[in-house]
């Protein structure tokens, strides 16, 4: 038997799965973490910049390049472990290095990142994160150091993976413009784990910054779709009630019902990513199986009442614009079927006036061809007396002569012109 063919997909497919796989890491350390995104049209963006920013922060250690295409990258860079993933709209750069500053969350760890080749990214800082990953000392002491470390009101913290560790994080930017995580560790969590719990805080502020920038065009969109929504009820309520014209009031409807499918054309792409990042905020935090710390608020507990209203507002929005869209479509509608029976009434009446006018025109032809057909024979009756004139002779007088040819003369004439008009009919 011949051997099958493989689809020629059949191994990138696969090896997709298991493209961006877990990072290693121990307790304790020190995570940097880093999303770079371009301003605008981040998911068209030309690829190969964020490529050769990679390449210039390896060149700097003297680390090998990754393959060429590649969308992650991991390797060492000086005593930092280098991850680097490619996203759809933004790249992510993660460094681990082993141990702790003695100050806690120090900003000179971010120094793996150069300060000008941060200058030479393509693109503008979405987030960027500081880890502090320690084995799990005594309550007392956990509860100090979050006192020290974070906001208290704004404190989430939670034991993860089966009591695997204790996560906590306030979701504030600090003085030196990162967000601050601290990992517990409980003692015998393997590498895998403490790397699955790193991973995982990281694609959760990363995806939820992401997902705020959909709340950011809502809250550009919404004054303009309340100014949209008035001029749609005002045209609706002018149609209902009003005397304009529907044939004046059409161009403005249009006008209006363009203005927003372009709205909507411009937000679909981020309305539609702000929905996937939100599904993966959530997941992350429901795979990290949270269970309450000392009676604190969880991840979730801080999601559903500081970000899940607006991502509802982000949702209502989308809503309300799709809504809205299909409101002025609709009313357009109406208002095109309303024009077109004022005109087909306004046709109707042409018609009727083209008949009258038809009718009398005919009336007056028939008029023009009786006319007609006097003026001929007279000039005809003139012609035939010359040609009779002779007869005269025999006594006839010229009276007699033209009253005897006038009869025939008219009926030929008549006959005459009866068929000059067959012929053009």
């Amino acid at each position: 038997m011949p051997p099958i063919h493989d689809h020629p997909l059949r191994y990138a497919l696969a090896n997709e799965l298991h493209a961006r796989p877990f990072p290693i890491s121990t307790a304790p350390c020190t995570v940097v973490f880093l999303a770079i995104k371009q301003t605008a049209e981040a998911a068209g963006r030309d690829r190969s910049q964020d490529r050769e920013h990679l390449l210039n922060l390896l060149d700097r250690h003297g680390a090998p390049h990754p393959q060429p295409e590649a969308t992650h990258y991991a390797g060492q860079i000086g005593r930092h472990w280098l991850k680097w993933e490619q996203h759809t709209e933004f790249v992510t750069y993660t460094a681990f290095s082993e141990g702790v500053s003695e100050r806690a969350f120090n900003p000179a760890d971010f120094e793996v990142f150069p300060a000008e080749w941060l200058d030479q990214a393509p693109g503008q800082r979405i987030t960027s994160s500081l880890l502090r990953v320690v084995h799990r000392p005594d309550q007392g002491t956990i509860k100090a150091n979050m006192s020290d470390w974070f906001v208290p009101e704004s404190l989430a913290v939670s034991r993860v993976l089966d009591d695997a560790a204790v996560a906590a994080g306030d979701f504030r930017i600090d003085p030196a413009g990162h967000m601050r995580f601290a990992v517990f560790v409980t003692e015998g969590t393997g590498q895998r784990r403490i790397g699955r719990i790193i991973q995982r805080l990281c694609e959760i502020e990363t995806y939820k910054a992401m997902s705020m920038l959909g709340f950011a065009r809502v809250k550009h969109l919404n004054p303009k779709l309340g100014a949209l929504d008035a001029r749609v009820t005002e045209l609706m309520n002018e149609m209902t009630d009003g005397p304009a014209p529907a044939d004046e009031m059409l161009p403005q409807l249009l006008s209006t019902s363009t203005e927003l499918e372009t709205m909507a054309a411009r937000s679909s792409f981020r309305f539609g990513a702000t929905g996937a990042y939100e599904a993966i905020v959530n997941q992350r935090i429901f795979s990290l199986r949270e269970e309450r710390f000392e009676g604190r608020q969880t991840f979730a507990d801080f999601m559903m009442r500081r970000y899940e209203p607006a991502m509802r507002t982000v949702n209502s929005t989308e809503t309300r614009l799709r809504i809205l869209s299909d409101r002025a479509i609709r009313a357009g509608e109406l208002l095109r079927t309303r024009v077109d029976v004022e005109r087909s009434a306004q046709n109707q009446a042409l018609l009727e006036s083209m008949d009258r006018r038809a009718d009398m025109a005919l009336r007056m032809q028939h008029t023009v061809e009786g006319l007609s057909v006097v003026a001929i024979s007279y000039y005809a009756v003139s012609l035939a007396g010359y040609l009779l004139y002779p007869l005269t002779a025999l006594g006839i007088s010229k009276g007699m002569l033209t009253a005897l040819v006038t009869l025939p003369v008219v009926g030929l004439v008549w006959l005459g012109i009866r068929q000059i008009r067959k012929r053009l009919e």
